[in-house]
């Protein structure tokens, strides 16, 4: 039997065995966090961004737009009645980094996808305040002028495979052409559907057909965010396990009490 007088009238020792308690505790706590898998349920409908999409991605976060905008809402009834469904981790576990934001001085972006035209967009970023007039954000309209980087796209999905996130070697080898064509109204749709999905928006988003440009690739990031589950079918309370390919099973009724029992 371990002689608690002992440990507790020597300094030393006790800070050795608690430096092994807190180590352990902390290993069993902390290890597991690094599998996703094991910290976040799979929710059918979660995709990769697309090339053009993280090249929107990479632009939100040189300009600094999580500052002011969070994409997290919460589970809180305002959250809910003005943003829509809670956000679900799922939802950002394909983000590096996280772009949760803390701050709202203009409203949360979760689920801006599909809320406005790709026109009201571009008029939005151009000059903000001809379409919000109490809007404090800067204007973005040089993003019309400026090429989208896509040259070493490649590499950027390369770098986030290692990191878990599942691009292909066949979305790695077509990242370049990929992004040019989701930004054409005349590109290869079947061949970017076939490795995204088909709820990838294809289509000129800045109007202007012929240039593939900075409003493009953050128009294409902002249409796509929040539109991947399809919340009709979602079910918070199913078996993560089955939320893939099950349907929600209905509940067996019970039998009815037989009379003199």
């Amino acid at each position: 039997m371990i002689n608690h007088e002992k440990i507790e009238k020597n300094s030393i020792l006790l800070l050795v065995l608690a430096i092994i308690v807190v180590s352990i505790g902390g290993m069993v706590e902390i290890l597991p966090l690094f599998r996703m898998e094991t910290v976040i349920e799979p929710v059918k409908g979660i995709r990769p961004y697309t090339p053009l999409e993280l090249a929107g991605q990479n632009i939100y976060i040189r300009e600094n737009c999580a500052v002011c905008h969070s994409q997290q809402i919460r589970s809180l009834r305002d959250d809910v009645t003005r943003y829509g469904h809670y956000s679900l981790a799922a939802e950002s576990m394909y983000d590096h980094p996280f772009l949760w934001g803390s701050k709202r001085i203009g409203p949360d972006l979760a689920r801006v996808g599909g809320k406005y035209s790709d026109a009201w967009h571009v008029a939005h970023l151009s000059n903000p305040r001809s379409v919000v007039p109490e809007s404090v954000m800067p204007n973005f309209s040089f993003l019309m002028t400026r090429g989208a980087d896509l040259v070493d796209i490649a590499d950027h999905l390369r770098v986030l495979r290692l990191l878990g996130v599942p691009y292909t070697d066949d979305m790695i080898a077509n990242a370049y052409n990929d992004g040019i064509s989701q930004a054409r109204a005349d590109g290869d749709a079947p061949g970017l559907k076939k490795r995204y999905g088909d709820k990838v928006n294809v289509r000129d988003f800045d109007g202007q057909p012929n240039f593939v440009s900075e409003m493009d690739a953050l128009i294409a990031y902002l249409q796509k965010l929040g539109t991947d589950v399809d919340f009709t079918t979602f079910d918070p309370n199913m078996d993560p396990r089955d939320q893939l390919v099950n349907p929600v099973p209905e509940p067996a009724p019970e039998p009815a009490p037989e009379k003199g029992k």
